[in-house]
């Protein structure tokens, strides 16, 4: 299934019915009254977040939803049929926002989460409604209200636990594909990840014998500019948004032994001029391809700067165990409070 995760949209509720203009006709009843019942009520376009959802896919082939429009009312007070709402599927984690004014009108995180993005029309009410004592014999009725029509963005930012942050080629996706079941494509040349990856990650059992396990999602590789829209990772940066722990991943083949710590200070560079509440978030870091020759000098390098490093190797299986344990613990301590972790240190 191709990822799309932002569409624009134009969304129109229904139209209410017309109240009716009726009177009662009866066998020996020569003067019955009116009994003209009320319009129907516009239906609403309803968004819902529904886990069988995965992308937004569907909003890109097809840009405009109606909901159906109130039936007329009819004789006998009858009021006419509610139109049928438009309910719009859309994955858990989507922020719906107004596309004139930019207005964040909700972020349907949970699956269940409901907006009202458009509300029907009101029915009109039939002449049956405005009959007095001077005023027997009404000949109005009201017409129904016009629906609303707005247009929606829709972005799609992923709920993970973890991301894994880091430049093209370092070792992300085969990261990904040794400590969870994703399968994402992997190859020896830039940008092989060109969507997101999900990923869950088992980090053993607790002590009541339940599952240890966090979602880490492996974004496309990010390049110097990538927050000016550089490369590929301007458009996925988004997703780190919802990620209680970012996991900078670190090449050997890239480190300077003169200047450890430069791919790493970039990197958080890019984050914070995208987006400033990223750089707060709680972080590690890991230096992967431990099973080259350029790793053990590169772990080196960087424990003079007195940064922890979870040095592992995704060839051997080396080091996975204590890093994603490591990325456990900080995924734990975020669910059970909302706080901010700095980088560990020796």
């Amino acid at each position: 299934m191709k990822f799309i995760d932002q569409a624009t949209i134009f969304v129109s509720s229904g139209a209410g019915g017309p109240g009716c203009v009726s009177f009662r006709r009866e066998k020996y009843i020569p003067r019955g009254g009116p009994d003209g019942g009320d319009g129907g009520r516009g239906g609403d376009v309803i968004m819902e977040a529904a886990d069988q959802k995965e992308t937004l896919l569907r909003f890109h082939l097809n840009q405009h939803f109606r909901a159906g429009r109130g039936r007329p009312g009819q004789g006998r007070r009858r009021s006419g049929a509610a139109g049928a709402d438009a309910r719009l599927l859309v994955p858990p984690g989507t922020m719906i926002l107004d596309a004139e004014t930019g207005e964040e009108l909700a972020d349907l995180a949970e699956p269940g989460a409901v907006l009202v993005a458009a509300r029907g029309g009101r029915g009109g009410l039939g002449n049956s409604n405005f009959t007095s004592g001077g005023h027997r014999a009404p000949r109005y009725a009201q017409p129904g209200e016009a629906g609303e029509e707005r247009r929606l963005r829709l972005e799609l930012r992923l709920l993970a636990d973890a991301g894994l942050v880091g430049y093209p080629n370092v070792g992300k996706s085969t990261l990904i594909s040794r400590v969870s079941a994703a399968r994402p494509k992997i190859a020896d040349y830039p940008f092989t990840t060109l969507v997101p990856n999900l990923g869950v990650v088992s980090a053993g059992q607790d002590a009541s014998g339940g599952p240890r396990s966090f979602v880490l999602a492996d974004l496309p590789g990010l390049i110097d500019g990538a927050a000016e829209g550089a490369g590929l990772g301007h458009r996925f940066l988004k997703h780190l948004s919802r990620c209680a722990v970012l996991v900078h991943l670190l090449d050997p083949l890239r480190l300077d032994p003169a200047d450890p710590t430069r791919d790493l200070d970039r990197l958080k560079k890019e984050l914070g001029v995208f987006e400033p509440s990223l750089i707060r978030k709680s972080q590690l870091v890991a230096l992967g391809k431990m099973d080259l020759a350029e790793g053990p000098p590169a772990l080196a390098a960087l424990k003079e700067t007195r940064m922890k490093v979870y040095p592992f190797s995704s060839a051997t299986g080396s080091g996975l165990k204590e890093l994603t344990w490591a990325i456990w613990r900080r995924v734990e301590k975020s669910r059970a409070k909302d706080g901010e972790v700095s980088d560990e240190r020796d």
